[in-house]
């Protein structure tokens, strides 16, 4: 499968179109805690997105998001049902990854559900590791977070 990827803001209409997938997606998943979840995820603080496109199509995206001044937090990863197992997140996470450094970060964190196998599966293969759960995820029961040194 020949993914595109691109580098774009989080005004691009096709991130906008997935992003609006992935919390229908989450809505369902998250069960009552959606809303708790949801107040961290707007794309307005959001400036840097990676696009995956698939014969012209966005068919998945994600997003880095300023921590701190050595951190960096990876949001809004997502791939449309039909182009999972293929790779493409990988390929999105590594993207990201590079964008970050080139922006003078030293580390990645993000936070994703534990009942989320194939998310968890997914920074597991990249070399992340269970980290304490920062910030607005400290104690929430739900969350797992993860880090990755640059």
């Amino acid at each position: 499968m020949m993914i595109r990827l691109i580098r774009t803001t989080s005004e691009d209409p096709d991130f906008v179109a997935l992003n609006i997938l992935l919390d229908n997606e989450l809505t369902i998943r998250d069960g009552e805690e959606h809303e708790f979840f949801d107040q961290y995820n707007k794309i307005d603080s959001i400036k840097n997105i990676v696009l995956a496109y698939f014969k012209g199509k966005a068919v998945g995206c994600g997003a880095i998001k300023n921590f701190d001044k050595d951190k960096i937090e990876i949001k809004r990863m997502f791939v449309l049902p039909e182009g999972r197992g293929n790779k493409i997140a990988s390929q999105i996470l590594t993207e990201l990854e590079t964008w970050a450094k080139e922006l003078g970060y030293k580390q990645c964190i993000l936070e994703t559900g534990i009942s989320f196998k194939d998310a968890i599966g997914l920074y597991h293969n990249a070399k992340y590791k269970i980290s304490e759960n920062y910030g607005q995820y400290a104690g929430v029961k739900s969350s797992v977070c993860f880090s990755k040194v640059l």
